[in-house]
């Protein structure tokens, strides 16, 4: 390897009190302060801070990318080899048509087609290799209108995450020149054809505003349908299943607001229920009924309630479905005859099945130790066919038809492996680890059988704990690579997701947000404790919120890891909670606490957050990633956090940041160019494990 020394980001005095503490923070100038302008023209960026996110990039490449690249190469194809290519997804029946997405060989991005149900020629509506260019492209996904003449689709041009709506017309294959410019990418068609309800940001990134367009008018007089005034509030836009309403839903990350329009009646939003805080719901209809899955009433775990359309106040909520401990309610699908509810119980999906003619009801489960679930109608709401999908880290995914009339599955496709899979090679299981304080935390695994408890194995302990969000237990072909060469992969079910139910989302954020990092140590302990792989051998990877978790693992346990892989990793915690200017901050305050107005908040953030925490210390190698027109973790967290290890820690471990300066938080936009951002942070992973590849 070169010589080349590691970039020292210079130190410029700058400093911010609160709650009486003052503290510094020499690397704030790394911040842009035209950050809004920078995320949709990545060119505005102020020279200096561009010279040492290159100078940062250069050194990786140096140290890293260049020395690596045959083994990131080897690993890209694999990963490829594992991908068909030309795939096609399940055609999705909508009256006289099926809608479907198609893969072409060699192609980054999908086409959009349709074939009629009585027979005849695909037509392909939309290329999105020919949209995409040469550049970035975050497609937001295409949908027809009632009448199958129009497709609306939205893309993202920089990784900011602003969409372009662009109207097509597809008896002539001519885009219409009226874009709708910069929304948030949520919208819908009303049923007449003739209007498109979205969703716009505020200055502040936030989705805050919900606007109509009446085809052939100018944007600039779309009128406004709903605002949201409160800064920590999110805005999206949606249809009941049947197509009746127009649903805006106003939420943060504990609390939701639904209002509805008749679509058609041109009438003004009607609120189901005022907002009241910790109190979520969402809500589909049938028949002048409602049907709302809730935690409303202490029912922590959600329940089923129906309420009249005409007088929906939470008074006359009435239980179809009670609160059950311990059994989460995580999605419900109401069809004209069936409800449907997606469930896990004890880590394990189950979708429960209800006629409601009848109230019978079936429950539709799977026997492998861990497995991933889930459920889908597409288009129709006047039908008996429901669509599910299933996959465990050994079985790749299969979709399946099922018959809500017979409760025939019917299996539609399994997920191709072109370069071969055999799921006897592999072997899933899932262990128990203890924390701390007694919680049990899942551990999916996957290896390849005959591995040998002996403490010699390389792991990869993956981690994200945050939002509720639940970690499945799925197939993925890119995890081969690393098992194929005798890694343990590892998922740790730590709190903070609803992995075991609400409380286990309560037990990880706000003032108990340290149970997310201890339960994620004492999984590699656990993994320890059970032979599977010792200290220094085990890889940690995370990726946003589960970035954090890299960072404060890094700072709590340098001496687990053999390396850390942080990806987009929200790392300034503190100082992001303090700027409410920054895109996305008021509504994270109900998830990790409020620093600007709470001096507990204050103190408790700045004890954890990775940036604040980093120390003397010797720490393992680390990998972190940005993405420079990042609105959800600005560029500029990664950088600080790398800047201050650099200037902080002791040993001799790389540390390495690569920012991505054409994209934002999800990465490169093609598949084959994201395959190649996985390869780097598995080539990361052998390496640091020793391994040569």
């Amino acid at each position: 390897m070169s010589e080349t020394s590691p970039p020292q980001a210079k130190r410029i005095p700058h400093s911010h009190t609160h709650h009486g503490v003052t503290r510094e923070d020499p690397w704030a100038w790394l911040r842009a302060g035209n950050w809004q302008e920078v995320m949709q023209s990545p060119e505005m960026l102020d020279p200096e801070i561009r010279a040492y996110l290159d100078a940062e990039n250069a050194y990786y490449e140096d140290q890293f990318g260049k020395p690596t690249s045959e083994l990131q190469d080897k690993i890209y194809r694999e990963i490829r080899g594992r991908i068909k290519e030309d795939d096609s997804g399940v055609p999705s029946p909508d009256g006289p048509y099926a809608y479907n997405s198609r893969m072409l060989e060699g192609k980054q991005y999908p086409l959009i087609v349709r074939t009629p149900r009585d027979g005849g020629p695909e037509t392909v509506l939309l290329d999105c290799n020919a949209e995409a260019g040469d550049g970035y492209f975050g497609f937001a996904g295409a949908d027809h209108d009632a009448s199958h003449r129009y497709l609306a689709w939205a893309a993202d041009r920089a990784g900011s995450e602003y969409y372009d709506i662009v109207i097509r017309d597809l008896e002539t294959g001519i885009d219409s020149p009226e874009l709708i410019r910069e929304t948030a990418g949520s919208y819908v068609w009303s049923n007449d054809s003739r209007s498109i309800y979205y969703t716009e940001y505020d200055d502040n990134h936030r989705p805050f505003r919900v606007r109509r367009h009446d085809i052939g008018t100018d944007q600039s007089s779309d009128p406004i349908i709903y605002e949201e005034a409160d800064p920590g509030f999110f805005v999206g836009v949606d249809k009941t299943q049947n197509d009746k309403f127009i649903i805006i839903d106003a939420h943060d990350h504990q609390t939701s607001e639904v209002y509805l329009i008749e679509d058609g009646s041109g009438g003004e939003p009607r609120i189901v229920a005022p907002r009241l805080t910790d109190r979520e719901y969402d809500v589909e209809e049938r028949d002048g009924l409602l049907y709302i899955r809730t935690n409303a009433g202490g029912a922590e775990d959600y329940k089923i309630v129906t309420a009249p359309l005409d007088n929906p106040a939470p008074e006359n909520w009435t239980d179809l479905v009670p609160h059950r401990p311990g059994i989460l309610v995580l999605d419900t699908i109401v069809l004209k005859n069936h409800l449907l509810r997606l469930e896990r119980q004890d880590g394990l999906p189950r979708i429960v099945v209800r006629d409601l003619t009848s109230g019978k009801e079936d429950i539709v489960h799977f026997a492998e130790e861990a497995y991933a679930l889930g459920m889908s109608v597409g288009y129709e709401f006047d039908t008996t066919v429901f669509r599910l999908s299933y996959s465990s880290p050994t079985t790749p995914n299969q979709v399946y038809d099922v018959d809500l009339a017979t409760g025939e599955r019917t299996l539609l496709k399994t997920q191709e492996v072109p370069s071969g899979h055999d799921p006897a090679v592999y072997e899933t299981r899932r262990i128990f680890a203890k924390a701390d304080d007694g919680a049990e935390v899942p551990v999916t695994l996957l290896y390849k059988k005959g591995v040998a408890l002996d403490g010699t194995n390389p792991t990869l302990l993956y981690g994200y704990g945050a939002y509720g969000m639940s970690m499945p237990a799925s197939f993925s072909v890119s995890v081969l690579s690393l098992v194929d060469r005798g890694f343990v992969y590892a998922i740790a079910h730590i709190r903070g997701g609803m992995d075991k139910g609400y409380a286990w989302y309560k037990q990880g954020r706000r003032e108990h947000k340290t149970n997310t990092f201890t339960d994620f140590i004492a999984a590699a302990e656990a993994l320890i404790a059970a032979g599977y792989t010792q200290k220094g051998k085990i890889i940690a990877q995370g990726g946003s919120a589960g970035g954090m978790l890299m960072g404060a693992i890094a700072n709590m346990r340098p001496d687990l890891w053999g390396g850390v892989i942080a990806q987009v990793p929200f790392v300034d915690v503190l100082n992001t909670m303090l700027d409410e200017t920054l895109p996305l901050t008021p509504p994270e305050w109900p998830e990790w606490g409020n620093p600007i107005t709470s001096a507990e908040d204050y103190a408790r953030i700045a004890a954890y957050a990775p940036y604040e925490a980093v120390s003397a210390q010797a720490y393992p190698p680390i990998f972190a990633l940005a993405g420079l027109t990042d609105p959800r973790v600005t560029y500029w967290e990664p950088a600080k956090w790398v800047a201050k290890l650099r200037a902080t820690a002791t040993g001799s471990a790389p540390l390495y940041l690569k920012t991505n300066m054409g994209a934002g938080h999800a990465g490169a936009s093609g598949r084959f160019d994201r395959l190649k951002e996985t390869a780097q942070c598995y080539a990361f992973a052998i390496r640091s494990a020793g391994l040569e590849g």
